[in-house]
């Protein structure tokens, strides 16, 4: 068996609307089935594999069938959602195009490489480490897929019809398509102010904005030695606070000091990150309450990562106990993070009297930080019914005083049932591209939907982030009609992207040259932000190499598909399969969109039955 020329088709194509990984297999005529003995050992290499079989009646089941299956099954056991695929078999004997749905490129291509070599291991009778294999996976999707802010405002924007693309491999986002497009990153958005987001870093200056603006905060400030934090310190009264003036995620946070050797721990671990600021300490439980936009969309109690003492484990064992949790890993894929049994936490312990190898009795809470933040450890409960409508008021405030479009405003108070005030209760931080995965998945209570609340504010009123898509495809013709449509839709004053074997144009202007009918010029016009709508010349080697480069557009239009022409490429062979591939822009037509068909070319005419939409 040979696999040769891989291809990610990273939109709509001739096998599926899914994105996929396509490979060409090349099978020995005998040695290229599978045989019984074959498939038994695949199964106990890998028994999750699904039945291997040839769709064809009466066909034995090929290597490239067997190469199919363990390629969408690797995927689905590391964790990835993906159904489709499927294994064609060409003119020529002994030659497979095997496609198989991805939801990221890396993952699939890693796939496909490790269902090689897992067959391979069946054939020679080898072993296989399965083990090794789903980690590799499922460590590279963590690191290639969205993280869970990210992903929530992607799955809401999908859910509302909006389409998406990544334009980096983090967490930028483009929401939608040309002049109607918006753009995230993580939870910021393109209308998150650089300013906003300074005054935020800065703690000290935040602080003093939002006493201006009436929201209670803690008495402190900024110091530049040791020795005055500490009489800053005495001045405002133990217990105290000690932080970076600039920071995030809790880095460098001490909480409730109350003795000199606590404090200057504190002090040396705070000026790792900058400026250290000694504040008042409040006392009750860390809220983190969300602002989006004008309104509070979701609270949760963090409560500081901690294990409860049984008696018979030291606290270390305790600690590893706790981070066995499934939910729990490192950074932020998954619901909850790992506690971390560093010097502060062993810090932390001895301010309790303990040490690592203590057994704290049955019942005992053992605190192992004081700063409540999910990415040390912590947990979440969510409390958004709970807020006093006083409490979200203080939390809007701070968010429009700082001018955060999306913002975490960090509470502390007893209770977040009554009014800040009532309780000396306060704001402590304003964060900007706050972390969503406490609200998404809260350690207990429901989970929120935050990325529809964000979709809400950057496209109201169910907008779709969509421009009009005309895609033309056809044997002949393809340029002259895009240059028609293109011209119609300038006269109507529209500002219109151009793709054809000519170049890429933008509002009558010529940005690249040569032949740019394919998909990837057509995800430039997208990504222009004066394109009012776009005409795109959609050739087949184009659909081939990579599919199309829209999930769906408002106009198909095809020429014709001709007598013979255009033949040869990627095993398309005929006309009837050259019709196949030319009619995917038919079948990917949105369900309020037309096809315009050549009703005197009888091939195209019998496409009208594959458009979702009308047909003129």
């Amino acid at each position: 068996m040979e696999v040769s020329r891989i291809r990610a088709l990273r939109g709509p194509n001739l096998w599926t609307r899914h994105t996929a990984i396509e490979a060409i297999v090349r099978c020995e005529e005998a040695a290229g089935r599978l045989s019984g003995e074959v498939e038994q050992r695949l199964r106990r290499l890998f028994p999750a594999v699904d039945t291997i079989e040839n769709p064809k009646a009466g066909q034995p089941a090929t290597l490239a069938h067997a190469l199919e299956k363990l390629t969408l099954g690797l995927q689905a056991e590391a964790g990835c959602p993906v159904s489709f695929s499927r294994t064609t078999a060409t003119e020529e004997p002994g030659v497979y195009q095997v496609a198989v749905q991805y939801t990221e490129e890396a993952v699939g291509r890693l796939a496909l490489s490790q269902a090689e070599l897992l067959l391979q291991a069946a054939v020679q009778g080898t072993g296989f480490d399965l083990a090794a294999a789903l980690h590799a996976l499922r460590e590279l999707d963590e690191d290639q897929r969205m993280g869970p802010s990210t992903g929530s405002i992607v799955d809401a924007a999908l859910a509302q019809g909006i389409p998406f693309s990544r334009l980096t491999d983090g967490s930028m986002v483009q929401l939608g398509w040309g002049s109607r497009q918006r753009r995230i990153q993580a939870a910021e958005t393109d209308t998150t102010g650089v300013i906003a987001e300074d005054i935020a870093q800065d703690k000290n200056l935040t602080k003093k904005l939002l006493h201006a603006a009436g929201v209670p905060v803690p008495l402190g400030q900024p110091v530049t030695s040791i020795e005055q934090g500490w009489a800053v310190a005495q001045k405002i009264g133990l217990p105290v606070v000690v932080k970076p003036k600039d920071g995030n995620q809790g880095k460098g946070v001490t909480v409730n000091i109350v003795e000199r050797g606590a404090y200057e721990a504190a002090y040396a671990a705070a000026a790792r990150y900058g400026i250290v600021m000694v504040e008042k300490y409040l006392p009750g439980h860390d809220y983190r309450l969300l602002v989006v936009g004008k309104r509070l969309v979701t609270a949760a109690r963090r409560e500081p990562p901690l294990v409860v003492g049984d008696g018979v484990h030291t606290v270390r064992e305790l600690v590893d106990l706790v981070n066995a949790d499934p939910r729990r890993g490192e950074g932020h894929a998954t619901s909850l993070t790992r506690i971390r049994f560093d010097d502060i936490a062993v810090a932390r312990l001895r301010a309790q009297g303990l040490e690592p190898t203590s057994v704290p009795e049955k019942g005992r809470r053992v605190v192992l930080r004081d700063n409540a933040n999910l990415s040390t450890g912590g947990t979440a409960t969510d409390v958004t019914d709970d807020v006093h409508p006083e409490v979200a008021a203080r939390a809007i405030a701070a968010a429009q005083m700082v001018g955060l479009d999306i913002c975490g405003v960090d509470v502390v108070c007893e209770s977040v049932l009554r009014p800040l005030e009532e309780q000396s209760g306060g704001v402590v931080e304003v964060n900007a591209a706050p972390g969503l995965r406490m609200h998404l998945n809260p350690s207990f209570g429901k989970g929120r939907d935050v990325g529809e609340a964000v979709i809400a504010t950057m496209f109201p009123d169910g907008e779709d982030g969509r421009v009009p898509v005309i895609a033309v495809t056809g044997t002949n013709g393809k340029t002259t009609t895009v240059r028609l449509t293109s011209h119609l839709l300038r006269a109507n004053g529209m500002r219109v992207g151009m793709t054809n074997t000519d170049g890429v144009y933008v509002n009558g202007r010529q940005t690249d040259s040569g032949d740019c009918s394919g998909p990837r010029s057509a995800r430039n016009v997208l990504m222009h932000p004066d394109v009012d709508a776009a005409v795109l010349e959609t050739a087949r080697g184009g659909m081939l190499r990579e599919g199309l480069a829209f999930d769906r557009c408002q106009v198909a239009v095809v020429t014709n598909i001709g007598m013979g022409d255009h033949l040869g490429l990627n095993y398309i062979t005929t006309v009837e399969d050259l019709a196949v591939l030319k009619r995917v822009i038919v079948q990917n037509v949105a369900p309020t969109g037309y096809a315009v068909l050549n009703a005197t070319d009888p091939i195209v005419a019998a496409m009208a039955a594959n458009c979702p939409g009308q047909v003129i």
